[in-house]
């Protein structure tokens, strides 16, 4: 294939293709078409001929004015060592539970943002959210096992439920162990 001269001129190899093409449409009038055969020539050579650069005159979109930065979501934290402790012991009792056992993925998510607000709403500390371990291996599908299990961690961590959610963590054996989570509901402001 040849190469352009100038930025924007075409080729003789293109101009012999779009003579070929030219030749196969079908002009409503012959006059017509030679006269727009001909503008299409000028407007080839005119753009070829004349440099490319920006524009005098601004017609760009304005950015609008900065205005302030969202704020950064609140960040989780784990349970202290003492107080995952105190809960474990039956010291600090667990205000709240909710089993979200048998529920699919939207009920479950309903659900459990409604008992997190809840929760806050009347001042719990800590609440138990039991996902389960998954149906075993004879209720698997496509070798997924507990997808509540492995999406209420991802729901916690949501931007949206960090002005609820202070942390969460894997319960203890005696609450359920890795079928259900320790959640701590950060106080009202």
């Amino acid at each position: 294939m040849a190469r352009r001269g100038k930025k924007g001129a075409l080729s003789p190899e293109d101009r012999d293709l779009w003579g070929k093409v030219a030749r196969t449409l079908t002009p409503l009038d012959a006059d017509r078409a030679k006269d727009l055969e001909k503008q299409l020539a000028q407007a080839v050579e005119e753009t070829a001929e004349k440099p490319v650069g920006k524009p005098k005159t601004s017609t760009a979109i304005k950015a609008p004015p900065a205005t302030k930065p969202p704020k950064a979501p609140l960040p989780l934290h784990q349970l202290e060592h003492r107080y995952r402790r105190k809960v474990v012991r039956g010291v600090k009792a667990i205000d709240a539970r909710i089993d979200l056992h048998g529920l699919t993925q939207h009920q479950a998510h309903e659900r459990l943002r409604a008992f997190l607000y809840r929760a806050q709403t009347r001042r719990h500390q800590i609440v138990l959210v039991i996902t389960g371990k998954g149906g075993g291996e004879t209720r698997a599908y496509m070798d997924e096992r507990g997808v509540l299990r492995r999406m209420v961690p991802q729901w916690l961590a949501m931007p949206d439920m960090r002005s609820v959610v202070l942390g969460y963590e894997e319960a203890h054996p005696s609450h359920g162990g890795g079928g259900a989570l320790y959640v701590r509901i950060r106080k009202r402001r």
